[in-house]
């Protein structure tokens, strides 16, 4: 059980990974967003981090809602991304 437990939370770091370096590499959104996630994705570590120095309620309380808000707001910015690069051949004919 707890190998598929570190399985999990293997996957979930390297999602959340992916998703705000993703995000962080595109070019036609403003900076502030860009680099949202990847400000959210540090956060989210630094409160995990919290457990190494005793204090594991902080951490339960904001690492799992920080690494969610990574994963909404930058799959939601991929998309948009997606949606705005399959509409622009269509407004140039």
């Amino acid at each position: 059980m707890l190998f598929a437990i570190a399985v999990l939370a293997i996957a979930v770091f390297a999602c959340t990974l992916w998703c705000s370096v993703t995000v962080a590499r595109m070019r036609d959104i403003p900076t502030w967003r860009r680099f949202l996630p990847l400000a959210l994705f540090l956060a989210s570590n630094a409160a995990s981090l919290l457990r190494a120095f005793d204090r594991p309620e902080i951490a339960n309380v904001a690492a799992f809602p920080l690494n969610v808000a990574v994963v909404l707001v930058a799959l939601a910015e991929i998309r948009g991304s997606r949606r705005r690069r399959s509409e622009a051949p269509a407004r140039s004919m």
